[in-house]
């Protein structure tokens, strides 16, 4: 039976494969206008977004139902400070029972990073992820988007080794060299 809901990956990568720099901040030379219309639009459509705890507590909730990952709880527990949010502790508790509390039962789940997140939900089962590609930044010993990644393999190949096919790549800024392909099911 098809499911009702979708958990899709959005996230631009470096040559190397880097979601960030070796202090785990996003790098501005990443930042890129055209990604970002593609990546505020989708959100705008998501039912909920997935981050880690940092990211949530960095950057303010503009009323998005928020599933926050995180060591620091046990399994399940609702933010005290954003009643949109819920802490969720993949080792204490399963996906399904997360998701049904933080209310997402139709529309897609955005999942938007870092590294850990990004990982849990490939092991899960991304229904799509949208990787942007910026083909002239270059964040050597960076934090990669999946483990492995710059050692081991490159994000397309943890993307194919997951399940997932490459759609035809979209170039989203010609003169930055950033390009946009979905991977699918």
């Amino acid at each position: 039976m098809p499911q009702d809901y979708r958990i899709e990956g959005y996230a631009i990568v470096s040559v190397e494969g880097m979601i960030a720099d070796a202090q785990g901040e996003f790098p501005p030379q990443l930042k890129n206008d055209a990604d970002q219309r593609f990546f505020r639009a989708a959100l705008d459509s998501a039912a909920a977004v997935a981050l880690g705890r940092i990211t949530h507590e960095r950057e303010r909730n503009l009323g998005r139902r928020r599933l926050v990952l995180t060591r620091k709880v046990a399994s399940l527990q609702p933010d005290a400070d954003d009643p949109q949010a819920l802490f969720w502790n993949p080792a204490g508790a399963t996906f399904q029972a997360a998701r049904l509390v933080l209310g997402l039962r139709q529309g897609s789940l955005a999942v938007i990073g870092g590294t850990e997140v990004f990982g849990t939900f490939l092991a899960i089962g991304y229904d799509a992820f949208h990787l942007s590609r910026a083909a002239k930044v270059h964040v050597p010993h960076g934090r990669p988007i999946f483990d492995g990644v710059g050692t081991d393999a490159t994000p397309e190949e943890k993307l194919r080794m997951a399940g997932l096919k490459a759609g035809p790549p979209r170039l989203l800024d010609p003169a930055a060299g950033v390009t946009l392909t979905t991977w699918s099911r």
